[in-house]
């Protein structure tokens, strides 16, 4: 789960589970929109838990309004900023400097 400077990449897996988890609500009839009231700390803290730093503070502030608002929990949060902490780790391993031999 961790790379090189303490950098956290959780697997994808969990990610995608996490946003199935999110649209589970959407099966229950009348009661959806009060499960997702529930859900929005919950997912907001397994979020900044999960990614940390910069990312997981303004995701989980994001992912909390996403959630707590009825009818706005359309976006993937947990995979998408798995994407974004993918290409975090990437830039950082292209901005180290090559050892030369």
């Amino acid at each position: 789960m961790k790379t090189e400077k303490g950098i956290k990449l959780p697997p994808i897996w969990l990610c995608i589970l996490l946003d199935l988890l999110g649209c589970v609500s959407y099966f229950v009839p009348t009661w959806g929109e009060w499960i997702d009231l529930i859900w929005a700390p919950i997912s907001a803290f397994f979020f900044f838990w999960l990614f940390g730093g910069k990312t997981g503070a303004l995701g989980a502030a994001i992912n909390f309004i996403e959630e707590s608002i009825p009818f706005t929990d359309l976006l993937p949060m947990f995979t998408i900023g798995y994407f974004v902490r993918k290409r975090e780790i990437k830039k950082l391993k292209s901005d180290t400097p090559k050892l030369k031999e």
